[in-house]
């Protein structure tokens, strides 16, 4: 018999801020994680622009020697996670460690090392690659490194499906735990590639916004001026467990993971189709896997990217969604203040859902200072909304077409 599956920990690395609270406090104020670019010089590039995380110091999260040696994505996976666990009261150890996984989506992963070791051959020759370069650079070491640090032991896999894996990863975590494969899962997504070859690759797509000389007014989702997306880096993690045994520990309990849906647009490796019918029928398998009704969602965590193709598509598949209820469900997207995260998208903005259902408030979409063509819903601009939230879906959509949507509800008893 499936088991109903709960959040009962989360913890975030953003452009917003280090820690669940002071990024919900500034994403409720509507302020802007975007800023130029300090990693490297970005005189030559178009884009000069990102949401990097700041004052974070990996060796507050990891003993100071290990953490020298450890890719930011990798730093920022575990630093979550010790937030998460921290919140949720859950202790794992030998008694159920084999009950408990760790599944993570990332798009790229170690990128920057990837460049300075490719730098470092081509100028002192293939001796002097670092040994810890391979384990630096591949997705699948964030869980794994989590694994070590936390001592869990059962599942433990790594998500690259571009832009969805952090959503992916969440809803296949979910899944893991309802069927009782798991006990509890440390899920999420993460990314770190604020990196010259990342905004020079997206520069040449002509996909990022160039809007650098106003970097907190760049990522302007549903906007008739948007130009493009901003690149943001961070971590988003949250713990699931069955009901059971998070009413067992007394846990608090954010939300419900009632849904997950999943699609593929057979349409092209970069655009989405123009009906967004990849989207809409990713959102209905989510709707449908909870057992819902479209009219019963009340808000909506939009992938929102900024682009003018995305949130035309995204908006045409909302509207073919839920129909006449299109004008009256909340949607907003997040990324018009961290950017976009890209495979780390999908574990903030599931936190920043169900954070949205604990406190009745939902984060604005902020510069929406003109609507774009088609684009008529209600984005919530400018201003955060108090209301009461008792269903939520959240979207993240990836190149090549692969798209993951997630439904939260209120837990009731």
């Amino acid at each position: 018999m499936d088991r109903r599956v709960v959040i009962t920990g989360v913890g975030l690395i953003t452009p917003l801020g280090i820690g669940v609270n002071d990024t919900w406090y500034a994403l409720c104020a509507g302020k802007s994680g975007i800023s130029h670019i300090t990693r490297f010089d970005t005189s030559g590039y178009l884009t000069q622009i990102a949401g990097e995380v700041k004052d974070f110091h990996p060796e507050d999260f990891l003993p100071k020697k290990e953490a020298q040696r450890t890719e930011r994505f990798i730093s920022y996976a575990v630093a979550a996670t010790r937030m998460a666990l921290e919140d949720s009261g859950y202790k794992i150890n030998s008694s159920n460690d084999e009950k408990i996984g760790v599944l993570t989506g990332c798009g790229l992963g170690g990128l920057a090392t990837l460049e300075e070791n490719f730098k470092i051959m081509e100028k002192k020759g293939p001796r002097r690659v670092s040994p810890f370069f391979i384990p630096m650079i591949i997705g699948n070491m964030a869980p794994g490194v989590v694994s070590i640090h936390f001592g869990a032991k059962g599942p433990n896999a790594s998500v690259a499906t571009a832009c969805a894996a952090g959503a992916h990863a969440i809803g296949d975590a979910f899944k893991l735990v309802k069927t009782g494969k798991a006990d509890a899962m440390i899920t999420g997504g993460m990314e770190a590639v604020i990196t010259g070859t990342c905004i020079a690759g997206f520069n040449a797509m002509k996909a990022l916004s160039t809007r650098n000389d106003e970097p907190e007014k760049a990522s302007r989702p549903f906007d008739k001026d948007r130009d493009g997306f901003v690149v943001g880096e961070g971590c988003g993690i949250l713990i699931l467990e069955s009901l059971e045994s998070a009413i067992e520990r007394g846990a608090h309990i954010y939300a419900e993971m009632v849904g997950y849906g999943m699609s593929g647009d057979g349409f092209h490796m970069t655009s989405p189709p123009p009906d967004g019918s990849g989207a809409s029928r990713c959102m209905q398998a989510a709707i449908d896997d909870a057992g819902i009704t479209a009219d019963q969602i009340d808000y909506v965590n939009a992938h929102g990217t900024s682009t003018p193709i995305n949130d035309l598509y995204e908006t045409r598949a909302l509207k073919t969604v839920f129909k006449d209820h299109a004008k009256k469900v909340a949607i907003s997207s997040t990324k018009s203040m961290t950017g976009h995260l890209l495979g780390g998208s999908g574990g903030i903005e599931t936190v920043f859902t169900a954070l949205t259902i604990e406190h009745g408030i939902i984060p604005p979409t902020i510069n929406l200072d003109n609507p774009g063509e088609e684009c008529d819903l209600d984005y919530v601009p400018h201003v955060a909304r108090k209301a009461k939230v008792n269903v939520a879906m959240t979207n993240s959509f990836g190149f090549g077409g692969t798209n993951a949507s997630l439904v939260l509800r209120r837990y009731l008893n």
